[in-house]
C-alpha cells in the first residue's frame, strides 16, 4: 500500500512545512516507507484565480485572499484525488511536528472509516468539532472528495467553509476518531505524538514579527446599538486592533520546550545540509521567520 504525508503550506509557513516533513522522517523507524509532499498554495492555481471573490464562512460572506497565514487550508482535501483515490494519506498543517513514529498512524486499523481525525474541545461559544488539521485518509473511500470543485461551491455560496473544514459534509459512518495525542494542541508531553502549535499568535518561529493573519471577529447582531456604534467608530477612526494581539505582534510561546523542539530540528537540518543559513536568512528578511532565528540556532548548537 502507498503511504504519503501531505503538508499544507504557503510562503509564510514554508519553513514550518520543511521542519514538519523532516520531523516525520526523523522520528520514524521506517522513514523510507512513506513519501512527503508539501502542498504549496502557489501549486494550486484554482486558489489564486479566485482571489478577491466572496465565499461563505458561517454567517458571513468573506473575501478570499492569498495574503492570509492559512490561505492553503482548502488543499487539505486534495490528497485522495492526487493519489488517484488509492493508498493512504496523512494530511497535516505546517505547524504540526511528529515526535512519534507516524507509521503507527498510517498503518492503524481504520475500522472501515474513510477519514480519521480528533475532536477539538469546545471553546467559549464554539462547540466541539472535528479537527481536520491532522487527518488519516483511506483514499479509496473518499472518491467524492474534489477540493477544487468544493472550493468553487464555497464561492457560489452552495457550501460553507466552516462546515467543510469541520468535516460536517462527511457521512458520520465514514469518520473515525484518533487519540488527541496525534494532534496535540500546544501541548507537549511524553504522550504527545504530533505536536500542533495551533495557537497562531504564539508560533515559536514567529515571535516578535507583525501579525500576518486575519483576525476573526465575533459577528454582531445586525441593527444592534453596539453594531451601529462600532461601524460609526471604524468609519471615523479606522478599525482598532484587538487588545489580544498585543499591538499586532506575535508573542512568545508559553512553553519554552516547544520553542526548543522546533529550533533543535532546524539546527539538525542545518547541520545535515537539508537547509542552509541563506534560506533562513531569506525567510527572516521576508518576516516569515523571527529575526533572531539563527542566533537561537547557534546557541542550541553550541
Amino acid at each position: 500500500m502507498a503511504y504519503k504525508l501531505f503538508i499544507q503550506s504557503n510562503d509564510e509557513q514554508y519553513l514550518g512545512a520543511l521542519v514538519a516533513g523532516y520531523a516525520a522522517k526523523r522520528n520514524s523507524r521506517q522513514p523510507d516507507a512513506f513519501d512527503v509532499e508539501i502542498m504549496h498554495f502557489r501549486d494550486f492555481p484554482w486558489l489564486s484565480a479566485r482571489v478577491g471573490q466572496k465565499f461563505l464562512r458561517g454567517l458571513e460572506h468573506r473575501v478570499w485572499t492569498d495574503a492570509d497565514l492559512q490561505s492553503f487550508t482548502p488543499v487539505r482535501f486534495s490528497p485522495p484525488k492526487t493519489m488517484g483515490y488509492e493508498g493512504r494519506a496523512v494530511v497535516i498543517d505546517p505547524d504540526c511536528f511528529a515526535v512519534a513514529d507516524i507509521m503507527e498512524l498510517f498503518t492503524r486499523d481504520m475500522k472501515g472509516a474513510g477519514v480519521m481525525c480528533r475532536i477539538r474541545p469546545g471553546l467559549k461559544e464554539m462547540p466541539p468539532y472535528r479537527a481536520s488539521s491532522v487527518m488519516l485518509l483511506d483514499n479509496a473511500k473518499l472518491t467524492h472528495w474534489d477540493a477544487e470543485k468544493t472550493f468553487g461551491e464555497l464561492l457560489e455560496f452552495k457550501k460553507d467553509y466552516l462546515k467543510w473544514i469541520k468535516l460536517e459534509y462527511e457521512d458520520d459512518a465514514n469518520v473515525g476518531l484518533i487519540e488527541p495525542e496525534w494532534n496535540d494542541f500546544d501541548h507537549l508531553t511524553p504522550a504527545t505524538k504530533i505536536l500542533h502549535t495551533t495557537y497562531r499568535r504564539t508560533q515559536p518561529w514567529k515571535t516578535g514579527l507583525p501579525i500576518d493573519f486575519s483576525i476573526r471577529e465575533k459577528p454582531k447582531k445586525s441593527g444592534s446599538f453596539t453594531s451601529s456604534l462600532m461601524k460609526s467608530v471604524k468609519k471615523t477612526f479606522g478599525a482598532a486592533r484587538p487588545r489580544a494581539i498585543k499591538d499586532g505582534y506575535y508573542q512568545p510561546h508559553p512553553d519554552p520546550n516547544q520553542e526548543r523542539l522546533f529550533f533543535s530540528l532546524v539546527v539538525e537540518m542545518l547541520q545535515k545540509g537539508i537547509i542552509d543559513e541563506a534560506l533562513v536568512e531569506s525567510e527572516m528578511a521576508k518576516n516569515h521567520v523571527r529575526h533572531d532565528a539563527l542566533d537561537l540556532c547557534r546557541k542550541l548548537a553550541a
